[in-house]
């Protein structure tokens, strides 16, 4: 059985909700990503960041990321899949919620990070085409 911890990035990074979207944005830089987790003061997950994010909710609506915090451009409860979560549960919650990155918990704890480019890499060209069509086909 592939399980998330057998297809995702291990050492996903968190930032604190109150960093500056121009901090997240050196962080993705500085680990090559292009997302981060966002997570509270008890360190749980609160939210995603994404580069696109950054673009189209903060740059293109005239927001300075030196003055605009992480948690701001965050939307909906974040979902996530457990480390030893089947592979068929990881495209589910991907298809069902048109996720294309998903965060990997193991006991309370960040362990990494599921992206597209994983998928590709880990699934059969049917499953693929199935996860393809459901996260950028039409709702």
């Amino acid at each position: 059985m592939t399980t998330a911890r057998d297809i995702m990035k291990p050492g996903a990074q968190w930032i604190s909700k109150d960093e500056t979207v121009a901090k997240a944005a050196r962080i993705m830089a500085e680990l090559g990503v292009g997302s981060l987790v966002i997570a509270d003061e008890n360190e749980r997950m609160c939210g995603i960041i994404t580069d696109r994010d950054i673009v189209v909710k903060c740059v293109a609506q005239g927001r300075a990321p030196t003055n605009t915090r992480a948690a701001e451009l965050c939307e909906a409860t974040p979902r996530w899949v457990s480390a030893d979560a089947d592979v068929e549960e990881v495209l589910h919650e991907m298809e069902s919620h048109r996720i294309k990155r998903m965060p990997v918990i193991e006991n309370k704890r960040l362990v990494g990070m599921i992206s597209e480019a994983d998928l590709a890499r880990h699934l059969d060209d049917n499953q693929l085409s199935e996860f393809v069509t459901a996260v950028y086909g039409r709702p």
